[in-house]
């Protein structure tokens, strides 16, 4: 799959299917184990996690080794993305748990790693060549909008109604697969 492209657009575009696929597992738990009426819990809806993790572990390492473009300018610098990353996360972290008293839970982690994760891609696939720097910027503004939806919902979802919070719960992961798929499909449609 995808033999026509060099090795790091491969594995970017891999990772970006692998990652969708890690989405799908999620939601199947996230659909069954948090239904409002007649969750399954336990082995019998948490066995889905562990496809969605090892597909997850395997995207990211996918991506992250192919958006690193053997020292070709990327559109960002990978150290200003990964301390970004890591800023925004403390920052995050502090104003959702101590300011907004937000539970804190992983999908605040899964979400700025998400971002980090889109912005090297991102920045891969422009010193690559495979994105001109208007389709680059317009893709981080879309991964910024996705981050931000996500951010909303996971600072919303304690203070809603089981039916609301279930809903809530579903469009981070929707939104991040398609994100995937869109990634993919602007790339393979270009060549």
């Amino acid at each position: 799959m995808f033999s026509q492209y060099n090795l790091q657009t491969r594995q970017m575009l891999t990772g970006n299917l692998l990652l969708a696929a890690c989405c799908v597992f999620y939601l199947a738990w996230w659909l069954i184990a948090f239904k409002p009426e007649g969750a399954i819990k336990g082995v019998k809806s948490g066995w889905l996690l562990i496809p969605a993790l090892l597909l997850g572990v395997e995207a990211v390492v996918e991506i992250a080794r192919g958006s690193d473009a053997d020292g070709q300018r990327g559109l960002l610098s990978r150290t200003a993305i990964v301390m970004g990353g890591i800023i925004a996360y403390v920052v995050l972290l502090a104003a959702s748990s101590i300011i907004l008293k937000r539970q804190v839970t992983t999908e605040l982690l899964l979400i700025v790693g998400w971002t980090v994760l889109m912005f090297l891609e991102i920045s891969g696939l422009f010193a690559l060549g495979q994105y001109s720097g208007a389709m680059a910027i317009a893709f981080l503004v879309i991964t910024v909008i996705v981050a931000i939806v996500s951010l909303v919902c996971y600072l919303l979802y304690y203070n809603l109604d089981s039916v609301k919070g279930y809903i809530d719960g579903m469009i981070p992961l929707l939104l991040v697969a398609v994100m995937m798929i869109a990634v993919t499909i602007s790339v393979v449609s270009t060549k």
